[in-house]
């Protein structure tokens, strides 16, 4: 992902853990379609009201339908063991304490019970490694929003390299993506009295030196995109009034946004900005101390990932013709960083890793000594360790358990110890300190198990989309289930954005659904990362159809080995995994009973002009542009409702206070299906942004509802 993606927020994968017995072809489906809504330019939503996220008429039916949904499942008895259920997993204090690993500490968020805003606090490296923390609180924000009576949200922290100690903390208010930004002092444990402090906003800053930023926000006028991120770049000197910032760089109002950020080299650090012109294209330039802007010419669509031994590192998504070569679209390249500098010319270009067609690099980081790798082949994960030498890479496999996720939570350039976290559906995360020089790792701490697993067993399997391609997906089931057509199942998807769906071990799946009898299915359909920019790339904007015929492929090959049949068979995601479920809703209404559409981008014909939407174009395409236009028409889910189709039960969750997909889209469904007289349920979370939960409370009684809704619909 590019390195501006932390700033931005992706249109938000949602890490939800995740109808008749025949079955249509889909082009027959659609042919019978007549679709509700007619939207042109002459006609006029008639219920656009519901995107007043405030207004009291459209609060009215959000409470008239939180009301009557919470009371059919509430009053479901298994509602309160569920929510108990989930209480223990998300409160437990024997979770993990994952941190970051900076300056001989490492850096922990906590929430639980007691602390339902969470801590952010450290404990040395030593003390961490042996399993006896002895935390040091920095900031309690339960206390921090009762004492300024705010609903803070921690959103993150970025803190100045080497010494760590002075560090711009992002607070949201219940959750938005839009943050304050305030300087702390680690030493003193509080925020700086007339330190660096900017209004609420999104955007981002970069430190500079510890007297200096590089700020992106909303400054007043006409300075955000139609994205709602900010298209200028400004220098901030301390002791200096933020509206005397001076301007560094300026985008376009087009833009997504530009976002400064800062590299380390030879223990300095060195300025950068990416100027994001869609989605996936990005105009990447250098910011030297004392001149203009430089322009690195690198492909639109590359990501600017480390650097390490004076190389930028650099993935293709897009074939790069440079000094004669071509290198091609999904590699991982390198060119001399100071020398780029001095002359504003790339030189030399050198391969780091080549992908094949069933892998993909998964996540890029480093270490004093070494570049770390860690690469997907076939949904299950490898890490290296990389050198240079001058004038080529060379790589070792790091000694880590196979046959699981691993994933890279902390690692930084002053050492060469880093986490890796391992995982599986029925394998619990350890936490694993690896010394990259020795190779060897140590598991320092492990998650207990939270569900019964023994009879459990894993399944990769394929299924064949409608145009040949081999699609894997993963089952969860018992070993003695019988294959009759009557297992209790959901099918998660996600499949935008090259966001990789891996196995992954979740409490509240286990022992919600898995323990009760449910199964559970992992869609790695096109759209995502899994196999690299190509498996992408196959279902962009107008190409997207294949997408959802893999997700089809995948229920219908449930379907044809008797693991389930469509009145058993439910369907789950969240953001653009919740656009997912509401295409499936009207392009298959017969494979699924259960249909549970997460924070939801619904109305495809106005996506654009909601919120962040603008800045998804390059993933959907413009609805204003006629032929990207007339294919979103076709399968946006909003206008494409049938009314004389009978449909599953659509259960639809968002939050008033997401400020990235707009609960507008969901309202407008829900509306939609009460005036159609259709089978849903609606729930919107007052606070929670994106992730439609502010805390660890509502987060578990989202999974009690979501897991009810299931039960009720398929195993009843």
């Amino acid at each position: 992902m590019k390195t501006w993606i932390a700033a931005l927020g992706v249109i938000g994968l949602i890490a939800c853990n995740p109808p008749s017995e025949t079955t249509k072809p889909m082009n027959e489906q659609a042919e019978q379609a007549k679709p509700v809504i007619e939207d042109t330019a002459e006609t006029t939503d008639s219920r656009i009201w519901m995107e007043e996220v405030e207004g009291e008429e459209a609060l009215n039916w959000v409470r008239a339908e939180n009301e009557r949904t919470l009371s059919l499942l509430q009053a479901d008895p298994r509602f309160a063991e569920l929510q108990a259920e989930a209480l223990a997993v998300v409160n437990a204090t024997d979770k993990i304490t994952y941190g970051r690993h900076r300056g001989g500490f490492v850096y922990n968020f906590w929430q639980d019970e007691n602390s339902v805003r969470g801590l952010w606090r450290r404990a040395t490296l030593g003390d961490y490694v042996l399993g006896q923390p002895k935390w040091d609180v920095l900031i309690d924000f339960d206390e921090l929003s009762k004492a300024e009576g705010e609903n803070w949200v921690y959103k993150g922290v970025s803190c100045l390299e080497p010494a760590y100690e002075k560090c711009i903390i992002s607070l949201s208010r219940g959750g938005k993506d839009a943050s304050v930004r305030r300087e702390f002092d680690v030493s003193s444990k509080s925020f700086v009295n007339d330190g660096f402090e900017i209004p609420e906003s999104k955007g981002g800053i970069a430190w500079i030196d510890e007297d200096t930023l590089l700020v992106a926000t909303d400054w007043g006028g006409d300075t955000m995109t139609s994205s709602g991120y900010p298209f200028v770049v400004k220098q901030w000197q301390r002791g200096t009034p933020l509206s005397e910032a001076t301007t560094v760089l300026t985008g376009d109002k087009s833009d997504v946004g530009v976002f400064p950020f800062r590299a380390e080299l030879d223990g300095r650090g060195v300025m950068f900005a990416s100027e994001a012109d869609t989605f996936y294209d990005t105009t990447w330039w250098y910011l030297p101390e004392d001149a203009n802007p430089v322009q690195l010419p690198v492909p639109s669509k590359s990501s600017f990932r480390e650097v390490f031994a004076g190389q930028v590192i650099l993935s293709l998504e897009e074939d790069w013709q440079h000094d004669g070569l071509v290198w091609p679209k999904g590699a991982l390249v390198s060119f001399d960083l100071p020398a780029f500098m001095q002359s504003g010319i790339i030189g030399k270009v050198t391969q780091v890793v080549m992908p094949d067609a069933r892998s993909s690099i998964d996540s890029i980081s480093a270490t004093r000594s070494s570049l770390i790798i860690a690469m997907l082949e076939n949904v299950t994960s490898k890490v290296f360790s990389y050198t240079f030498d001058g004038e080529s890479w060379s790589a070792k496999q790091l000694d880590l358990p196979e046959n699981g996720n691993i994933g890279i939570s902390s690692a930084n350039a002053q050492s060469d110890v880093i986490f890796a976290n391992m995982e599986s559906f029925l394998r619990p995360d350890s936490l694993m300190m690896v010394d990259v020089t020795k190779n060897s790792s140590t598991v320092i701490q492990s998650l207990p198990t939270r569900f019964d697993s023994s009879n459990l067993v894993v399944e990769q399997l394929e299924a064949i989309s409608k145009d040949g391609t081999k699609v894997p997906y993963f089952v969860v089931r018992g070993k003695d289930t019988e294959m009759n057509g009557t297992t209790p199942t959901i099918l998660y998807g996600y499949g935008g954005f090259q966001v990789s769906l891996q196995p992954a071990y979740s409490g509240t799946l286990g022992k919600l659904w898995l323990e009760n009898g449910g199964a559970y299915v992992l869609a790695n359909i096109r759209g995502g990362g899994e196999f690299g920019p190509n498996w992408h790339q196959a279902g962009l904007k107008t190409k997207r159809q294949v997408i959802y015929d893999d997700f089809i492929a995948v229920a219908e090959s449930l379907i044809s080995n008797k693991l389930t049949s469509a009145r058993h068979l439910g369907i789950r995601g969240g953001s653009n995994g919740g656009l997912l479920m509401g295409v499936m809703y009207i392009q298959r209404p017969d494979l699924w009973n259960a249909v549970l559409s997460q924070v939801p981008l619904l109305d495809m014909m106005r996506f654009h002009k909601l919120l962040a939407g603008a800045s998804w174009m390059g993933e959907y395409g413009n609805p204003d542009d006629p032929d990207e236009g007339a294919f979103l028409r076709s399968i946006s889910p909003y206008h494409n409702v049938d009314q004389a189709t009978s449909y599953p039960t659509m259960f639809l969750m968002t939050s008033t206070k997401d400020d990235r997909v707009h609960p507008g889209h969901a309202r407008k469904m829900g509306k939609l299906l009460q005036d159609l007289d259709k089978p849903f349920l609606y729930y919107e979370n007052i606070d929670g942004g994106h992730s439609a939960a502010a805390n660890l409370k509502e987060t578990a009684r989202r999974e009690a509802l979501s897991y009810t809704f299931m039960m009720q619909q398929l195993m009843d």
